[in-house]
């Protein structure tokens, strides 16, 4: 939730901008948000603005367009220097935040024409750590529907069907959340679906998920949702107050079942259901890295590249395969 009544008028300015003319989706916004208001907070600690140390007591009300032209590269590098040091924030956190910081500042000059300079224009983005996507084998896959599918709850077939979408599609959270009815088309067995930045993109259905799906749909609440809320009406996935279910329900749904499997849940998350869909279909279904990047919904195929990393086995397979093994 953003306290519009707490921004300079400016940032409220430009975070309008972003949803209206870079239709950013109200996620997006929100990031947005948080990051400059962190921002903002530190600049007037930097300057001496005020006394205070905590920042969810500082306001920025009263930071002008005066104070932002006193910013120059080397504070905005201090404020990464302090994100770094202070708040121990890894290198994909701070580039973020420069992202947000760099696109503030394109606004403020090339489009509101309210300051004369962008002090980040030429500030680099911090190198962001490459590790190997954490992914549940095959075999783990198959426990983890297996367990879901025995579960005793009521609410099975609807927890079933959200696994077995996160793990054939690699839905994002957010997409499998906001999944309508009225997208699904049962005759070509595809969906529709919103991802970043409110791009549409089309996922096509396998049998399993078709399966999961229609097996939800008979049991999914029909009375009792509220008239009042076309929301909900619409909504794929209800939660027990027959209300659309929320990001945080499916985290627990899937730590839950997680760990009736008996698999790590510091390890796994639904982030890593659609990493393991991924890395499935590229190490078993021969796919190709562009239609995996399309299925992804990944703006970049360097993003989609991650997932082309080979498992133990394979290497251990590359290296007896060498001419010169058997010597």
């Amino acid at each position: 939730m953003i306290n519009a009544d707490q921004n300079p008028e400016y940032l409220n300015a430009f975070l309008d901008y972003s949803i209206t003319i870079l239709n950013k989706s109200p996620n997006s916004v929100k990031e947005y948000n948080y990051d400059l208001n962190i921002f903002l907070k530190y600049m007037k600690m930097h300057f001496n603005m005020t006394k205070e140390t905590d920042f969810s007591k500082i306001t920025i009300k009263d930071f002008s367009l005066q104070d932002l032209e006193k910013i120059e590269p080397e504070d905005i590098l201090s404020f990464l220097s302090y994100l770094a040091i202070n708040k121990n924030c890894k290198p994909a956190t701070r580039a973020r935040k420069i992202s947000t910081i760099r696109i503030f500042f394109a606004y403020l000059v090339q489009k509101a024409k309210l300051i004369d300079k962008n002090p980040a224009q030429y500030i680099e983005t911090p190198k962001k750590e490459k590790r190997i996507p954490k992914y549940l084998s095959l075999d783990d896959s198959k426990k983890l529907l297996d367990v879901t599918m025995d579960d005793s709850d009521e609410n099975k077939e609807r927890d079933y069907a959200i696994i077995t979408l996160f793990l054939n599609c690699g839905l994002r959270l957010s997409e499998l959340v906001g999944i309508n009815i009225k997208n699904i088309d049962f005759n070509e067995y595809k969906l529709n679906v919103i991802g970043k930045g409110n791009k549409e993109r089309t996922i096509y259905l396998n049998k399993a998920c078709v399966n999961a799906i229609n097996n939800y749909l008979e049991v999914r609440p029909k009375e009792g949702v509220k008239a009042d809320n076309k929301k909900s009406q619409e909504a794929l996935f209800l939660s027990k107050r027959h209300e659309r279910i929320s990001n945080r329900t499916v985290q627990y749904i899937v730590e839950r079942e997680l760990r009736k499997a008996g698999l790590d849940t510091s390890k796994y998350s639904t982030h890593k259901l659609r990493h393991t869909a991924a890395t499935l279909m590229y190490q078993y279904g021969n796919v190709d890295i562009r239609a995996l990047q399309e299925l992804l919904g990944h703006e970049s195929i360097s993003t989609t590249e991650i997932y082309t990393h080979v498992n133990n086995e394979q290497v251990r397979n590359a290296i007896e395969s060498n001419p010169l093994a058997n010597l």
